[in-house]
């Protein structure tokens, strides 16, 4: 990562202990509470978070920061930045269940195995964060509400249970970005990882598209209609991915100020940054490092 290069890294983010035990297999809390109280905080355990009753609230995962709008079911592997702060929730009633487990409940050996490739890609996913749709909360929400009434062993069951049924859904979202999370780009083309780790080694010089189609060893036209097919998106759009990846890492975990980190990423106008960023992020960089670093739990800020 390129904050990794600066000595005036200036860590924002609480890292906490959360209650787990060695010789815990998960930990289930359940609360009804009037608001948000805890900080934006990592830790190196999996959890899966249902919480009800909280539109209006503003959820911050990774880089990804953006407004609850009903029943929220997110699953956050380990070290990920999130939490959750009040904003517009008016809500005197929100309801929250949080289950937690070690990072190696379930040993490579056994997520290798054919029954768990689902259950291991899901694991995969939480790096980034994964936010479940409503379809998805509907078929697991009873199981998660009355996980902590089970006797210990039939816990176990049900939280098997309902990882299986998540890892089927295909309705959910990723929420953080793969270059804040320090994955590596993996797809089902060589090419197309080859081209991510080109892009991310270099996304702060002046990359130009007949470099990257290079890479690919292919021509400009034939690299352009390959990239669309395969991811989505094409180059300039994936370039500014990666930027912003970064750029939202520096905001966070750096004190440089923003016109350095515009040029750190790639972009020698602040104000074309500055309108980028805000496209992809729905907030203007400013705005987006003071979410991570405003003491209080009430953010007045606007989109």
């Amino acid at each position: 990562m390129l904050a990794k290069n600066y000595t005036d890294v200036s860590p924002r983010i609480m890292r906490v202990v959360t209650p787990l035990t060695q010789g815990d297999c998960f930990t289930v809390s359940s609360r009804v509470h009037t608001g948000f109280d805890g900080p934006i905080h990592y830790h190196e355990e999996y959890e899966l978070i249902l919480i009800l009753n909280a539109a209006g609230a503003r959820r911050i995962i990774g880089n990804s920061i953006d407004i609850v709008k009903g029943a929220e079911l997110v699953f956050i592997g380990p070290n990920l930045y999130h939490g959750w702060v009040n904003y517009q929730c008016q809500s005197d009633s929100i309801q929250e269940v949080i289950i937690q487990f070690h990072k190696d409940l379930f040993t490579d050996d056994l997520l290798n195995r054919n029954e768990f490739c689902l259950i291991k890609a899901m694991f995969n996913n939480a790096r980034r964060g994964v936010n479940y749709s409503q379809e998805a909360i509907n078929e697991v929400v009873d199981k998660c509400l009355l996980l902590s009434q089970k006797s210990q062993f039939d816990r176990v069951l049900d939280l098997l249970s309902v990882l299986h049924t998540l890892s089927k859904s295909e309705k959910y979202t990723l929420l953080s970005d793969a270059g804040f999370a320090n994955d590596r780009y993996t797809y089902k083309s060589r090419r197309i990882e080859n081209v991510y780790e080109y892009l991310k080694n270099n996304f702060e010089k002046d990359i130009k598209l007949t470099d990257v189609a290079y890479v690919a060893n292919m021509s400009v036209p034939s690299f352009c209609r390959f990239l669309k097919k395969r991811t989505g998106k094409t180059f300039v759009e994936t370039l500014n991915d990666i930027r912003l990846s970064q750029a939202s890492r520096l905001l966070i975990d750096t004190n440089l100020n923003i016109a350095r980190i515009a040029y750190l990423c790639g972009y020698n106008n602040l104000s074309n940054f500055n309108r980028i960023f805000k496209k992809k992020k729905l907030y203007v960089p400013k705005a987006f490092r003071e979410i991570y670093t405003l003491k209080s739990n009430v953010y007045n800020l606007t989109r």
